[in-house]
């Protein structure tokens, strides 16, 4: 029998947790011993064995890493449940900088020929330059690239998007160990609650309310509805920086008189899937997402989804046969609705803050150019784009001057037919199953389980920093 530990920093209700979750159920079901290892709270309702190892939590703070310490952490909990050795660990976010011991323990597992599938959902190159410092400061100098990133046959990566596998295959990953791993697609069945007739065309946005999901850009869209429309966000944020940004918003959203409700989820107690049924439509302005999930959930719940298009992300969706094209790119604001160089200020600011983050040269002109030019055409900019006070300003605006909604070239969301909802609701059950998800994982375990160790390097970890710093990919709501 394979035996297999997965390891997240967390188990806490998310996106992460559930894929985890479902990843060992699928394995179960093919005679796969698993066994979870997570700092943190433990789920009493987990379907495998759960191993709480205190070392694994964030250490943000004033902690001290200790990779020594998390590493007999890690083998005691893990041999502990698994009742003997392990064959194979498959670690998530090792890279992240949300726990600095944890690369290294990954590095000396790699040199001990332990197989390892290491699973990278998000990344410190991706505009994290807080995280990425960290790890430089922590990681001396000359082992950084094969602490951080270890290359050998027993060391295999999965993505979620094929960006990410672009990326890490530029940096010297070898086909046959990068894959393509898709999350699992899956909505529970409603509970027996009722499904709320609200007195509006509810437009939901089923998101915890934090700064990369655009929040101004929902609220903009709610200035712009027809009387019978009413929007709402599902989820407030939790960490405290987040919750002071998310205040602006409310305030904003009561001073304009907004047709706007905000953590609709918690104030209804109603479940998930139930919540997104009583949506006339889902909606979605994210500027970065890992996966990308707001794009495929609702059409199994047979709702469209409407808004802002991540062609990074959902690329890989429409290759697989998802109709998106309803949604748009950009959402174009005129220029001269701001004063005279306030944007290009903060461009050149928020360009000379993400390069010092990072330790890299100073812009250059050319560099400056190449955001600008990502972020305006025909003298108007991406709404998307701005910092949360010019979002506001775009608002106030709106708002005091209705008759100024004429002048957008896009004033209303469009929402996909019935024969999309059909088509695509088919084709994320084909594509995204649990079944299937679970197939993908097995073969990636068995040809890892079957190969043999061999000498650790590092990858090239400067030109996969120069993949994800590209200057066409800045915004200001990722700093």
């Amino acid at each position: 029998m394979m035996r297999i530990v997965i390891v997240h920093y967390h188990l806490r209700p998310g996106g992460v947790t559930r894929v985890i979750a479902h990843a060992a159920t699928e394995l179960m079901t093919r005679g796969v011993s698993v066994a979870v290892l997570a700092g943190g709270d433990l789920p009493g309702d987990f379907p495998c064995p759960v191993r709480q190892v205190p070392a694994l939590a964030y250490d943000e703070g004033d902690a001290s890493a200790d990779p020594l310490a998390l590493h007999r952490q890690m083998e005691a909990a893990a041999h502990e449940a698994l009742g003997g050795g392990v064959d194979l660990w498959h670690i998530h976010n090792h890279s992240l900088g949300k726990n600095l011991a944890l690369p290294v323990v990954v590095s000396k597992l790699a040199e001990a020929g332990q197989k390892l599938l290491l699973q990278i959902h998000d990344f410190p190159e991706d505009f994290r330059g807080y995280n990425y410092r960290r790890l430089r400061d922590f990681i001396p100098v000359d082992q950084f690239a094969e602490t951080l990133y270890p290359q050998a046959a027993h060391v295999q990566y999965s993505v979620l998007n094929g960006r990410d596998r672009r990326f890490l295959s530029r940096a010297g990953v070898p086909d046959e160990g990068l894959h393509l791993l898709p999350n699992p697609v899956w909505v529970p069945e409603s509970a027996t609650e009722d499904i709320p007739d609200w007195p509006y065309r509810l437009w939901l946005y089923p998101t915890r309310a934090i700064r990369r999901k655009n929040i101004g850009e929902w609220l903009l869209w709610s200035a712009l509805a027809d009387s019978e429309d009413h929007f709402a966000t599902s989820l407030a944020p939790e960490n405290p920086r987040e919750r002071q940004r998310y205040r602006g918003w409310v305030r904003l959203a009561q001073a304009c008189n907004l047709p706007v409700s905000f953590d609709l989820a918690t104030r209804t107690q109603l479940s998930f899937a139930t919540l997104l049924r009583s949506a006339y439509c889902l909606g979605t302005t994210s500027v970065a997402e890992g996966f990308g999930m707001a794009f495929l959930e609702p059409w199994l719940l047979d709702r469209p989804v409407a808004g802002r298009n991540l062609p990074e992300i959902t690329r890989d969706f429409e290759s697989s046969g998802v109709a998106l094209s309803h949604l748009y790119n950009r959402l174009p604001v005129p220029l001269d609705w701001f004063d005279p160089g306030e944007i290009t200020t903060r461009l050149r600011r928020a360009l000379t803050r993400l390069y010092a983050d990072y330790r890299l040269p100073p812009a250059r002109e050319s560099e400056f150019q190449r955001a600008w030019n990502a972020w305006v055409k025909d003298n108007q900019i991406d709404f998307g784009c701005l910092d949360e006070d010019l979002q506001a300003k775009v608002i106030r605006h709106l708002c005091r001057h209705p008759e100024s909604r004429k002048v957008l070239s896009r004033s209303r969301l469009t929402v996909a037919g019935e024969g999309v909802i059909a088509q695509n609701r088919r084709v994320i059950q084909e594509q995204y199953s649990l079944p299937a998800y679970g197939e993908r994982l097995m073969a990636i375990y068995q040809g890892l389980v079957q190969s043999s160790p061999g000498p650790v390097s590092g990858l090239n970890c400067e030109e996969l920093l120069r993949a994800f710093l590209q200057p066409e990919r800045l915004n200001l709501l990722r700093l």
